[in-house]
């Protein structure tokens, strides 16, 4: 299981929301790309970035944050506003590990088709659900697709991996929702990303032990930042699983 710190990035800012809330934000640093490489030295292999005025705007907003990334030698994944071969195409030349397609994955399934075709393994598709149904374009928008649905249609066009957020969970510390993490990676045969909710070693465990259903990943914002516990520690969670 692999611990996947988050820097979700908003007007040059390091900041976490509330169930994708904006009016719900914490800034956590002015530096998001220093505090990528705080994650990247304490252990993290990867690095989950958010791009959160793409997301709104529907274009890349921190090229210049990714390319400072790559220069200092900081494996990353970036999503939102990913909507067009061109970007992912820009955003893969400044050095990404994985793109996130999200609302465009939804909207545009030759789009999604044309992407996971030109880059295999390198395009991973975020399914965002309140309350199992998937959310769009920031959040805002909630449609009336499922979930598990949706899992299968990626997976179908070539996705790489499900990234899974349960909005009503994330940045709340109230726990990951177990079991519509699990329902999504027992849908499908790609991997999975859990997301969202995560407040405690023991949910660092808990997660951990949906390995065996496709799980194989967690990104951890919040509690992160404001040391619920350490990455060091999440780590060492994480390749050690009680029993009980």
């Amino acid at each position: 299981m692999q611990i996947v710190p988050a820097v979700d990035i908003r007007g040059g800012l390091c900041v976490n929301l509330v169930q994708g809330d904006y009016a719900q934000e914490t800034v956590f640093s002015d530096d998001p790309v220093s505090q990528a490489i705080q994650w990247h030295e304490q252990g993290g292999a990867l690095v989950h970035i958010v791009d959160l005025d793409g997301a709104k705007a529907g274009r890349c907003c921190i090229l210049e944050q990714l390319k400072a990334l790559c220069t200092q030698g900081v494996p990353y994944e970036v999503g939102g506003g990913i909507r067009g071969m061109e970007t992912v195409e820009t955003i893969l030349g400044a050095g990404a590990e994985r793109i996130i397609l999200g609302t465009a994955a939804h909207a545009d399934a030759d789009f999604l088709r044309e992407a996971c075709s030109s880059y295999p393994g390198k395009i991973a598709v975020g399914i965002d659900a309140k309350a199992g149904k998937v959310a769009l374009s920031a959040w805002l928008e909630v449609t009336s697709t499922e979930a598990v649905d949706f899992a299968k249609t990626v997976e179908d066009s070539g996705a790489a991996r499900i990234i899974y957020t349960d909005i009503l969970s994330d940045g709340g510390m109230n726990g990951p929702n177990l079991d519509a993490t699990q329902a999504v990676a027992e849908s499908v045969n790609i991997p999975v990303t859990a997301s969202g909710g995560m407040s405690s070693i023991d949910d660092v465990h808990a997660v951990a032990r949906l390995e065996s259903t496709g799980v194989d990943e967690v990104i951890i914002g919040r509690a992160l930042y404001v040391e619920a516990f350490s990455l060091g520690e999440a780590i060492a969670a994480a390749e050690s699983i009680p029993t009980a």
